[in-house]
């Protein structure tokens, strides 16, 4: 039988790397004490380290990734919209 994920929370994954932080214990020992993997642990770490060296909060930091799609797709629907506009300008000539 295949194990299901555990889905955590993003302020879970802060209060653990705090606490290896504070307790002075590797990332190899929290992991066994903890029993989430290894790797899941350095990734949580990472993607801590990641937001405080941007300086933005969770929040701004989820708030610029929306924005940043948005954007992107708004980018899209004008490029669209101007090849459709000189579809129907060459046209109609």
């Amino acid at each position: 039988m295949a194990k299901r994920r555990r889905k955590f929370s993003k302020e879970y994954k802060r209060e653990v790397v705090k606490l290896i932080r504070e307790s002075g214990k590797g990332v190899t020992a929290m992991s066994r004490e903890l029993g989430i993997g290894l790797t899941v642990l350095r990734g949580w770490v990472a993607m801590v380290e990641a937001e405080e060296k941007t300086g933005l909060s969770p929040g701004e930091l989820e708030e610029l990734k929306q924005l940043r799609k948005d954007n992107a797709r708004l980018q899209r629907e004008v490029q669209i919209l101007g090849e459709a506009t000189a579809f129907f300008a060459k046209r109609n000539r």
